[in-house]
């Protein structure tokens, strides 16, 4: 399910206009301090050095925008793509439990797969970077994530093995919510954990206080009480709400935690860290399938009955779903990647309209709509406000020059005239 997001070190995607601004000033500087031997040859190289720098200033612009367009793009494929996952994902969950009732069963089986975020993260590594690196030393070099010692077992059971119990407990809720309510209340319910996260961080962390968010967070508690008003507060759908809530709950107390303890993640140690989880996970918790198998608690009578096409694209769209969460900050904007999952909600309220397993009154529509436009609140910058403000002031100047200059036009050419060669001189200086 949904887990930290890495914060990769500075991109040449990211920071390649920026470093090509810096060396044009450059060049600048060095074009206006060899010009200005004689009165022609410094008009003539004040006339050149202007052109080519507003041709290179131009150039840049054109970078920046191209870049900013193609990352708009990459972000439109990747809503696309996380929300095809995690609702796909989701959808799947709950056609295996008809044929498959053992949650726990499936998550052991879909957490065991982050054995390959490693893997596949040296791949790349090999393809993209210039510095090749065996895995030895690789796995080593990103071990220094977890301290100058790397990953000892103290460092294990301190550090890493909590984060993996929350991520089962995260999953298995989930999937434990799922056999109880429709995809649609489930999906829904679940976008809280980013007011949760708020929240815990603000208390735990400290983080900047902000009214919005705390607006966004009053408007996802009045979705759940709503969405357990919207079905008469029956026992079954009361106990499937507070499971997808504890699950919920659970994400965002691991989102904390791991900024609280670890801090941020480059990609390769993003990588290293969901691979020792998922591998943690085979070892130390393969016997509690075996347990719930032989006590009948997730019985089913012989192997070939599994389907395991099923729990393969379960544990593949999942395995998808945090590869594009934790690693798609690389070629988009961030907010895209949460518009994937909030968009995941629509996706499933279509797929359980078409097979009639959800009824939807008012009330559910409103809670729906509610915890959806908190979760868009808090996707909101911390300066959001400061933005619209400056966006307004810069409009109001660009319409004040208008007018005043209209009205000076009126009454005397001689002053608007002086009055844009002071402006000009001021911009030259």
């Amino acid at each position: 399910m949904k887990k930290h997001s890495a914060r990769v070190a500075p991109l040449s995607a990211c920071n390649s206009p920026v470093l090509t601004l810096t060396k044009v000033e450059g060049e600048d500087r060095t074009r206006e301090s060899v010009v200005g031997n004689t009165d022609a040859q410094s008009a003539a190289g004040a006339s050149g050095a202007e052109s080519g720098s507003n041709r290179r200033r131009l150039h840049c612009c054109i970078r920046v925008t191209t870049v900013q367009v193609q990352k708009a793009l990459w972000g439109v494929a990747m809503v696309m793509c996380v929300c095809s996952s995690w609702a796909g994902s989701t959808q799947l969950a709950k056609l295996t439990f008809k044929q498959f009732d053992a949650p726990f069963t499936l998550t052991w089986f879909a957490t065991t797969w982050n054995c390959l975020f490693f893997p596949l993260y040296y791949i790349g590594h090999l393809c993209k970077s210039p510095e090749r690196q065996t895995p030895k030393q690789r796995f080593r070099e990103c071990c220094r994530f977890f301290g100058d010692d790397g990953l000892t077992p103290k460092v294990f059971f301190t550090k890493v093995a909590p984060f993996g119990l929350l991520w089962i407990l995260t999953n298995y809720l989930y999937l434990q919510a799922l056999r109880k309510i429709n995809t649609t209340d489930v999906s829904a319910l679940f976008c809280c954990n980013k007011a949760f996260v708020f929240l815990l961080s603000w208390i735990v962390l400290r983080d900047r206080f902000m009214g919005v968010r705390i607006v966004a967070a009053i408007l996802a508690i009045a979705g759940i009480v709503m969405m357990t008003y919207a079905d008469g507060f029956h026992s079954h759908s009361v106990i499937g709400i507070t499971l997808v809530v504890a699950s919920a709950s659970m994400s965002a107390l691991y989102k904390v935690l791991f900024k609280m303890v670890l801090g941020s993640a480059k990609f390769g140690e993003a990588a290293l860290f969901l691979s020792i989880v998922g591998s943690a996970n085979f070892v130390f918790i393969s016997f509690v399938p075996i347990i719930l198998y032989f006590t009948r608690v997730e019985y089913i009578g012989s192997p070939g009955d599994i389907p395991w096409a099923y729990l393969c694209g379960v544990a593949g769209l999942l395995f998808a779903f945090n590869v594009l969460v934790n690693f798609g900050i690389a070629i988009t904007y961030p907010t895209f990647i949460s518009l994937g999952i909030v968009l995941s909600v629509p996706v499933n309220a279509m797929v359980d309209l078409y097979t009639c397993e959800i009824h939807f009154n008012t009330v559910r529509l409103i809670a729906v709509f509610i915890i959806c436009l908190g979760f868009l609140m808090l996707l909101l910058p911390e300066d959001w406000d400061q933005c619209i403000i400056q966006l307004s002031t810069r409009l109001r100047k660009r319409d004040d020059p208008a007018e005043s200059g209209g009205e000076a036009g009126a009454t005397t050419g001689l002053n608007w005239r002086g009055r844009a060669r002071t402006s000009m001189s001021t911009f030259a200086h």
